[in-house]
């Protein structure tokens, strides 16, 4: 039986804001200031992650993908609410919980620029306390598996494409062997090549039995990698289920008409085994097809 290694009960979190005022003496006033404001970043979230799942969060910005990460995460407290990872609560436990768990950042973050990829395994290696005698091995299976270049690994990761900063983040995110892993935007600023690399070793991490939680905005990415969805809105998960059940449940159909000159069998076939044909009529007197696309 697959256990649940994620349990989110009811999660929120408010952040205070200064309502500022204009110009240089509303900014003296702020500093006596307590006109404040609240902003729900997530607003009441509910939900359980099974074992060696692959679970997304889709949605646009300021939605509250990444401050919910960040709080299953250990790195901000919530306002209200419970989270237990590997059975672990993350408001009285961050320290059990960080043991079992890593973080990755989209971007350049986390990364030393004048260090070399090695170096900076060596030095995460050594802040997770991985034994020495076994660090030289772990750090060889880690760069295999992010599949970094073997003739880059001694140059200064300043050099490094985007593509290879971001293989590293995962490597160094794979430091301490998690068994969940969150990546936040993982394939963000990537150009095609270099998103497909990622999604190709969150694919082998999966194969690992790694859990993976990560952020997108893309639903093709979430499509192809994610065992689960969930869409989110103003800080709430709208749904969350399978990647196949929301595209047939939110997925718009468009008409299109066709008006050709000759009949032909082979257009009529190849609509009708297109994927993306929804249904297909013929007129004969106009020669006119009606098919209906869902994206």
């Amino acid at each position: 039986m697959v256990s649940t290694v994620i349990k989110v009960n009811n999660l929120r979190k408010y952040f205070k804001v200064l309502n500022r005022r204009e110009g240089f003496w509303g900014a003296v006033k702020d500093l006596f200031s307590n006109n404040y404001f609240y902003v729900k970043a997530v607003d009441g979230i509910s939900m359980e992650i099974k074992e060696g799942e692959i679970v997304g969060f889709l949605g646009p910005n300021g939605a509250g993908k990444t401050t919910t990460i960040k709080i299953l995460s250990t790195l901000l407290l919530p306002t209200s609410g419970e989270v237990k990872i590997l059975g672990y609560d993350v408001i009285k436990e961050p320290e059990k919980v960080r043991k079992s768990i890593n973080f990755v950042m989209g971007g350049e973050r986390n990364l030393y620029a004048r260090l070399s990829a090695i170096e900076n395994l060596e030095y995460f290696a050594d802040l997770y306390g991985v034994p020495y005698k076994n660090r030289k091995e772990r750090i060889r299976e880690l760069l295999e598996i992010v599949g970094l270049p073997s003739d880059r690994l001694k140059d200064k990761v300043e050099t490094y494409s985007k593509g290879m900063k971001q293989r590293l983040q995962i490597a160094r995110g794979l430091i301490n062997d998690p068994e969940i892993i969150f990546l936040d935007e993982p394939t963000i600023g990537l150009d095609p090549i270099g998103a497909r690399d990622i999604r190709n070793v969150v694919k082998k991490l999966k194969n690992m039995g790694k859990t993976i939680i990560f952020t997108s905005h893309y639903m093709q990415e979430v499509e192809e990698l994610c065992d689960r969805v969930a869409l989110l809105k103003s800080g709430e998960i709208i749904t969350i289920d399978t990647p196949a059940s929301l595209k047939s449940k939110y997925s718009e159909s468009f008409e299109i008409k066709l008006l050709i000159d000759k009949y032909s069998k082979t257009i009529i076939k190849e609509l009708e085994k297109s994927k993306y044909v929804k249904d297909l009529k013929i007129y004969e007197k106009w020669r006119l097809l009606r098919d209906y696309y869902n994206y």
